[in-house]
């Protein structure tokens, strides 16, 4: 079978719980064959670019998370300066997060704006976090014309208009084990209705393990589970699945090595 691709991990965080070689045998054990390690905040980045020099496997994005106010203010230097790095792949995760963060949130707009800017000049894809925010993303992303860069649509939890005004502006959404809970129902009929060449995989890791390990710490091996799911939901072979979600992040990401 095809190789499967993790767009979205925190290898760093995960790594609490396991050694690094483990968490790259584990997944090549399961057939991934590459993983995105994204970056939350810019003193993590450093980290994440060092293990994608490493790993042939993993490639970086850097960024600062949208729950996480940069203490200065963030620029557009501070995302460059990393991102020009020739193993980062992307920047993110940016975006907005209306549930965890709460009252004047215009410094979240900005940080979001930053990183746009930042990406549009690097000419690197975004990775887009979104939550309880879905107008004002988009409204931003069109604004400040990201669609020059595209990205992704991490962890995506959005309506089916939601994901059609982002594949407008040439961003894949991606899917977790979000998709795999049996009260995602809404979710997962967005699954049913997009087109495979829009979409990609993901876990997240180590949050959101996919049903049936729900509640366990999740790592990129477990990204098979989403896989087969969507296969299951789609009508689809397992294979179309891989096939399908792993051309998309290469041509979107242009970073598999051994393919």
């Amino acid at each position: 079978m095809s190789g499967l691709v993790d767009s979205h991990c925190h290898i760093p965080l995960l790594s609490d719980e396991m050694e690094v070689d483990s968490i790259l045998d584990e997944a090549k054990n399961n057939n991934i064959i590459h993983m995105l390690c994204v970056a939350v905040d810019l003193e993590g980045s450093p980290e994440i670019i060092a293990l994608a020099k490493q790993y042939e496997m993993v490639s970086a994005s850097v960024g600062v998370h949208p729950n996480t106010q940069h203490e200065n203010g963030l620029v557009v230097d501070d995302i460059t300066s990393l991102g020009s790095n020739d193993n980062v792949v992307a920047i993110g995760e940016t975006g907005l997060d209306y549930f965890r963060s709460e009252g004047d949130l215009e410094w979240q707009r900005d940080q979001f704006r930053t990183h746009i800017t930042a990406a549009k000049e690097l000419k690197k894809p975004l990775i887009i976090h979104s939550r309880e925010a879905k107008v004002d993303v988009i409204q931003i992303l069109k604004e400040e014309k990201a669609d020059k860069v595209g990205g992704v649509m991490h962890c995506f939890v959005d309506d089916l208009e939601t994901a059609k005004a982002a594949i407008d502006l040439d961003f894949l959404i991606s899917f977790s084990g979000i998709v795999t809970f049996k009260n995602a129902k809404p979710l997962q009929e967005v699954a049913r209705q997009i087109s495979l060449k829009n979409m990609l995989i993901e876990t997240d890791s180590p949050y959101l393990a996919p049903t049936p390990l729900r509640g366990k710490v999740n790592q990129p091996a477990y990204v098979r589970y989403v896989a087969e799911f969507l296969a299951e939901l789609k009508e689809e072979t397992l294979e179309n699945i891989a096939l399908n979600t792993t051309k998309n992040y290469e041509e979107k990401f242009n970073k598999i090595n051994n393919l």
